[in-house]
């Protein structure tokens, strides 16, 4: 028997959906309303997309395909490069297949950056990078990504005869050279760096009333690792140029899309859309900038590039399909032939790492305090 008092069960559910359940109903059917308005709208379109590659060039796929292996390519050297500046030695294959397995991680995973970075520190790590190096490695080699973004798009306003502010320039091409320099100074100068670093930190421990030197040793430790960061001339100057390696097989990628379709773009209009869609592919709203990244490109190539929509359509899924959808499929199979059991041995590696860091902090103290001493006697 029920008990007296209680509510039939026809009203608690009455009472569970709440006074307005009916607005999801309503919603939904007029989503489904404007996507099946927007699908008769589009249809033409869509149907001269389909047409155009049902009758793609595959030559120009082949070459599209050649040119964005080209761009990861040049930046796996980059990453090589700037880890060879921090004394660490890696061969262009296990660089380039972190790329590869970092990337499908970046445009797949929900907050897959996130994921990419932690992946790609840690298998620096394993190469025997400090944590100050591979930490700087990601911060540099993202630095200039972002700047030589910048000047594409830059480059592609001047072509086509826009202005740039002389504003944009600046901030694209100091950013890198304040960043490389800073560095440069840092790991040459560890003395007057730890001077200045011990001043701040005497006032900082006078007012937490610690001893004076208390967090000095830490410093030290990472001014070490610091100064193991030899940032050459040389290697600047290559990092810059596979840098642009990266940036230009990209591009390229993309243009050679467009010709596999059969349209015939303008380049200033292709380093406008690529620029403007790679900028929204940071969005972090869907992996990959799904839908985002495709609709900017459609509309870039469309104003820009002076292709005709379903050109447009066309070459951005070629283009998708080539820097998307097969790198990823190429970066999850090389992640799980080569670093599905480094995941395992994540806990393991991690106590090991810190074990032998805090051993050569140790040591390295020990032998500055004998050093001190013998020239003290």
């Amino acid at each position: 028997m029920a008990q007296l008092g209680a509510d039939p069960p026809a009203a608690r559910v009455q009472r569970r959906r709440g006074r307005f359940w009916w607005l999801k109903w309503v919603a939904g059917a007029a989503l489904l309303a404007l996507l099946i308005g927007e699908a008769v709208y589009l249809w033409p379109r869509l149907h001269e997309s389909w047409r155009a590659l049902t009758e793609i060039h595959w030559g120009w796929v082949a070459a599209c395909i050649f040119a964005q292996a080209f761009s990861l390519s040049g930046y796996g050297r980059m990453q090589k490069q700037l880890l060879h500046a921090g004394g660490v030695s890696v061969s262009q294959r296990r660089s380039v297949s972190v790329i590869y397995a970092s990337t499908a991680m970046a445009v797949t995973l929900p907050a897959g950056q996130v994921f990419s970075t932690a992946f790609t520190y840690r298998e620096t790590r394993r190469w025997g990078a400090s944590p100050l190096v591979a930490s700087w490695q990601l911060a540099i080699s993202g630095v200039i990504a972002a700047a030589g973004l910048a000047l594409l798009g830059v480059g592609g306003a001047v072509v086509v005869g826009g202005r740039v502010s002389p504003f944009t320039l600046i901030v694209s091409l100091g950013g890198v050279i304040a960043l490389i320099w800073a560095i440069r100074y840092a790991s040459s100068h560890p003395n007057s760096i730890e001077s200045a670093v011990r001043w701040v930190l005497h006032r900082y421990n006078t007012l937490r009333k610690n001893a004076p030197e208390t967090g000095m040793d830490r410093v030290r430790e990472v001014l070490d690792q610091l100064e193991s960061v030899k940032l050459g001339a040389a290697d600047a100057a290559l990092s810059g140029v596979w840098a642009l390696m990266h940036r230009a097989g990209d591009v390229a990628c993309l243009g050679l899309a467009c010709m596999a379709i059969g349209g015939d773009p303008t380049w200033s209009g292709i380093l406008i859309s690529f620029a403007v869609g790679k900028a929204v592919g940071t969005i972090p709203l869907a992996p990959g900038g799904l839908v985002l990244v495709d609709a900017t490109l459609i509309a870039t190539l469309t104003s820009a590039a002076s292709l005709t929509a379903p050109e447009a359509v066309a070459a951005a899924f070629v283009y998708r399909g080539v820097s998307f959808i097969l790198v990823a499929i190429v970066g999850w199979i090389v992640f799980l032939f080569l670093f599905r059991r480094h995941q395992r041995e994540n806990l393991k590696f991690d106590v090991e790492m810190e074990r032998r860091e805090v051993g050569r902090s140790e040591s390295e103290r020990r032998a500055s305090k004998r050093l001190r001493g013998e020239g003290i006697s």
